[in-house]
């Protein structure tokens, strides 16, 4: 009788990812949970650097030269193709399945994310990414870029989907006093990824390089394993609080004085992407994150074909440079390139905690009015050869992009509540993956186009640049739309019970208040986890702001 009850106790047992086993007990410090994320999005971050790769990979199969397949070979012909090297176009391939696998697994599987927990969502995750990799070094070892765009593309891109919502809910419950801080930091992470992930392909390209091979799939195979166990690491780190759970000493405001676009009720996930509302967010962010990366992935060439020789100190047209000069401006444009990529980072952390004190819709308003006074400005800028107040203008904007990504989920809890706020999340970042295609398609177009008609180099972006501010435009005036989510849209208390029953919300009612003070033990820990996630961060924006340096040399 013993032994069967036994047995029964242990079957009982929620499995080692469930979210039951993760709910935090009294004296947790909840200041363990955004390394915990940031150590999942710092390693995800890498498909921002991707990019790195490209050249050695196009001469994977030749080493010291790219071997061009046969004329007439056709593409479908190039893809099983183990004889000749790939054209950068067809690796590019890999960076657009990232971003379209993306917003598709967090849209698909948000919902499953909030009932499952994060933890399990983040094992998910680095399985995907980090089993994605090795597919992908497969491709590499034996010369199959279908397997690559399988490998990194999709089911990595699956990862980052998981990956990039699994702490959203979690931070925004454990911070509620300080909601876009607390997303702000976690999503510096994603921004922060390449930093730390190019340099080190870099690193470990070189190490592996040799007269047979480019390193490029030892490389892969490295960075799987190093990646895996600091994601792993995060998702076994995720605590959620018990419901009811409040900062000690803090008490939501009284509703009769609280701000009225932040909600104390909660909307379901099947609700929400119905509602006015979640039309105009998801507006909002796919015109100021298509305005954005339409910047971002034309930074280079631009500063390159407008400043040209002025970046030397000569009036010399970008045409009228010779091979060395080329080589110096090329260098100019990369340390801009790091530049910005700081201030997509900073501008992550800063805006996010930023709108904690001025509100989620004004900082949007923000976003559009500066955003579109500097992209209005930057021809003029271009056009006086002002390079200084160029480049400041291009980093405020990029400042921006990245605040956008991190104060969108805080924006989205306001509107909606707490309850399934992962799961809506995923389904706006639908929005990214259409900005990640309408951006950069509007600026590369219009560019081939202005050219095409004889406009110089120097002023073929004036008009792309007026476009993007137009966008903004745009954005501001689906901002101005936004108003409180109607009565009708929320989640009556006994539908509330049963989401949170299907969440495994338990230790506590909707109406019970928990506070508890973080134990003095767990100091040396929350220490350690910062360190963790810090030191190869400060490493990436060591090396960064090294590169850097060349502009202002």
């Amino acid at each position: 009788m013993s032994i069967s009850t036994e047995a029964g106790s242990i079957a009982a047992q929620p499995a080692f990812l469930a979210k039951e086993r993760i709910i935090a007990k009294p004296g947790f410090n909840r200041w363990l949970v955004p390394p915990a994320a940031l150590a999942i999005h710092l390693c995800i971050g890498m498909a921002y650097g991707f990019s790195v790769f490209w050249i050695p990979l196009s001469k994977a199969w030749g080493v010291t030269t790219a071997v061009a397949c046969a004329p007439g070979t056709r593409f479908i012909e190039q893809v099983f193709s183990a004889q000749c090297d790939w054209p950068i176009s067809m690796l590019g391939w890999i960076y657009t399945l990232f971003f379209i696998f993306l917003g598709c697994s967090a849209a698909v599987w948000g919902g499953w994310l909030e009932h499952a927990g994060p933890r399990k969502a983040g094992v998910v995750s680095a399985l995907c990414w980090c089993g994605g990799l090795l597919i992908s070094a497969l491709g590499v070892y034996t010369h199959q870029i279908w397997l690559m765009w399988l490998g990194s593309g999709v089911i990595g891109g699956i990862g980052l989907g998981l990956g990039y919502i699994s702490p959203v809910s979690t931070l925004i419950k454990w911070f509620p006093d300080k909601r876009g801080m607390a997303t702000g930091m976690a999503i510096m992470g994603f921004g922060g990824g390449a930093m730390v992930g190019a340099p080190l392909a870099a690193l470990l390209m070189g190490h592996f390089a040799s007269s047979t091979s480019v390193g490029v799939w030892q490389s892969f195979v490295v960075m799987a394993a190093i990646y895996f166990v600091f994601m792993i690491g995060g998702a076994l780190a995720y605590r959620v609080p018990p419901t009811g759970w409040k900062p000690e000493g803090w008490s939501p405001p009284a509703k009769k004085t609280a701000n009225a676009m932040i909600t104390h009720r909660h909307v379901h996930v099947s609700v929400a992407w119905k509602t006015p509302q979640f039309a105009l967010v998801w507006l909002v962010l796919c015109l100021n994150v298509s305005a954005g990366i339409g910047i971002l992935g034309m930074a280079s060439p631009l500063l390159q074909e407008v400043f040209a020789g002025k970046l030397l100190g000569n009036d010399l047209t970008f045409s009228q440079l010779d091979a060395a000069q080329l080589a110096q401006v090329a260098a100019i444009a990369a340390g801009f390139t790091g530049l910005l990529s700081l201030f997509n980072i900073g501008g992550r952390f800063f805006w996010a905690s930023f709108s904690d004190y001025l509100g989620r819709k004004n900082t949007y308003f923000v976003f559009f009015a500066l955003g579109f006074a500097l992209y209005a400005l930057i021809p003029n800028l271009g056009h006086l050869g002002n390079v200084a107040l160029f480049v400041a203008a291009f980093c405020i904007i990029l400042s921006m992009y990245g605040g956008g990504f991190a104060t969108v989920p805080a924006y989205l809890a306001d509107l909606f509540g707490t309850q399934m706020v992962g799961a809506i999340h995923g389904r706006l970042l639908t929005a990214w993956a259409a900005a990640g295609v309408l951006g950069p398609v509007l600026v590369n177009y219009l560019r081939e186009y202005q050219l095409s008609i004889g406009v110089e180099r120097a002023a073929a972006y004036d008009i792309t640049l007026y476009i993007l501010a137009g966008l903004l435009v745009l954005g501001f005036l689906c901002n101005l739309l936004v108003r409180p989510v109607a009565d009708k849209y929320f989640m009556t208390d006994a539908q509330l019970a049963a989401e949170q029953a299907l969440g495994h919300d338990k230790g506590a009612d909707s109406s019970t208040v928990l506070q508890w003070q973080a134990s003095e033990s767990s100091r040396p820990w929350v220490v350690a986890a910062w360190l963790a996630v810090g030191v190869p961060l400060a490493w990436g924006v060591w090396v960064t702001l090294q590169k850097t340096a060349v502009l202002f040399h």
